[in-house]
């Protein structure tokens, strides 16, 4: 459904060191430099971080998350981990199980250093 997201950042080294930590945890390269912009693509998709076109200051989306999908809860975890030492925020539970009514998922809640809300999420297999 769609081709991109793209997150603004105020500080380029600091949100790539955060997203090469993050993303590599799930298995990607790190960012690709495209001048402006910094970018983690894969066939599905892609993300990119830079600092406002507008050239005002960014901020983030209330009521807005990211999801980055996991292999595992492990992954979820060790994702989570990374975000946390590479200068993101853990918020609202901790990692583990929800059940939304329409399966179980393991998710975990991060802010990046610039207030983006992501989840990590692994869908888990029907019991």
């Amino acid at each position: 459904m769609f081709s991109h997201v793209m997150l603004g950042c105020s500080d380029r080294e600091r949100a790539r060191k955060f997203y090469n930590a993050t993303m590599g945890v799930l298995g990607h390269a790190p960012g690709q430099d495209f001048g402006k912009s910094d970018w983690w693509m894969t066939r599905e998709g892609a993300l990119g971080i830079g600092l406002p076109i507008d050239g005002q200051p960014c901020s983030h989306g209330n009521g807005s998350t990211i999801g980055l999908r996991a292999s595992s809860p492990e992954e979820v975890d060790a994702w989570h981990a990374a975000g946390v030492a590479n200068g993101g925020t853990s918020i609202e539970d901790p990692p583990g199980v929800r059940d939304a009514g329409f399966g179980k998922m393991y998710l975990a809640y991060l802010r990046d250093p610039d207030g983006n809300k992501l989840c990590g999420f692994y869908r888990m297999p029907k019991e």
